[in-house]
């Protein structure tokens, strides 16, 4: 049997964790019920699961329902189909409703969950009350996503990131703008400002490189201008090429498409990846040329990441390739 590209090619360093390009976030029962049902429609017309279904605690629970509301995110995870990646956002570690978030959610519905998403941590302190209050749950082997939302978090973020059950950081913009006490004008949140206001754009780099430092997966803040299309997908092409993210959060159903495409490689360089890679493992990843250049090893590692980021964005590839992705 030939061996697989992933026993070959060293890791990235970025790669320790592969998740779905988008995460979407919902907090009203309806549209949770909604999201989910969306998810399973994407998975059977992609041919992969393209987004991960977060459940929202922190801005989803009303004041005052903040049980009933996680006694509905776990019946809601326990109710998902089997193939559903589903999430849930819980209150910040120094909530009132963290610990009972944790105990109901987690230590109901651990299991059926991908992750558990914790907001505005600032220190690794504050990880590793998460990450007790999850092992105390039994979810001791739930991964664990946090928010970086203030200057002190972006400060810390690569000894955050270094934490081993923290698989992910997702930046959160309003918050770290809203932290300055007006230093950072408004502008800074809108879809134009964020990637102009240079200490935004200074936080956004410093969160992404402490991901790729340590393994985890640097995911983009939301776009609120839901509504423009063309322009969320500027915006995610921003987030991708230029400042190093791998994944972005949605708020509406219609930014999921436009997330996935825009995250998705061009059909020309996974032509160009599938050509390198194919004529890589038919020479049993001795160097080759393609098309005057000389490859090896180093190279096919990227054109690998390109084929399994084309796989994970729902582009049908050969036969050949799909029998990796179901080794």
């Amino acid at each position: 049997m030939k061996p697989h590209p992933r026993d070959i090619l060293v890791g990235a360093q970025a790669g320790a964790f592969a998740l779905p390009v988008c995460d979407h976030y919902s907090g009203v029962e309806a549209r949770m019920r909604k999201s989910l049902q969306l998810q399973a429609e994407l998975s059977a017309e992609f041919g992969a699961c393209v987004f991960d279904v977060t459940l929202d605690c922190e801005d989803g629970a009303p004041v005052g329902g903040e049980a009933e509301h996680a006694a509905l995110v776990t019946e809601l995870a326990l109710g998902a189909p089997a193939a559903a990646r589903v999430a849930a956002r819980v209150h910040p570690v120094n909530h009132p409703h963290f610990e009972a978030d944790v105990a109901t959610i987690a230590g109901q519905a651990g299991a059926r969950l991908c992750h558990l998403m914790v907001p505005k941590v600032e220190s690794v302190a504050d990880v590793e009350r998460a990450v007790a209050a999850m092992d105390a749950a039994g979810a001791a082997a739930l991964p664990l996503h946090v928010l970086i939302e203030s200057p002190a978090a972006v400060h810390r973020a690569f000894d955050i990131a270094a934490h081993p059950r923290v698989a992910s950081l997702s930046f959160g913009l309003m918050d770290f703008v809203s932290a300055h006490g007006g230093a950072i004008p408004a502008s800074a949140m809108t879809l134009a400002g964020q990637f102009s206001h240079p200490h935004v754009l200074r936080a956004k780099i410093e969160m992404a490189a402490a991901c790729h430092a340590h393994g985890k997966v640097p995911s983009h803040n939301v776009v609120t201008e839901f509504k423009d299309l063309p322009a969320l997908q500027n915006a995610v092409r921003k987030a991708a090429t230029e400042l190093g993210y791998t994944r972005m959060w949605s708020i509406h159903p219609d930014q999921i498409r436009a997330i996935v495409a825009a995250f998705s490689p061009a059909e020309a360089e996974i032509e160009t990846a599938l050509a390198i890679v194919e004529r890589a493992a038919a020479a049993d990843w001795a160097p080759v040329q393609h098309e005057g250049r000389l490859h090896d090893r180093a190279s096919y590692r990227y054109y690998w990441q390109v084929i399994e980021r084309a796989h994970q964005t729902g582009h049908a590839l050969p036969e050949t390739v799909r029998g990796w992705f179901l080794a």
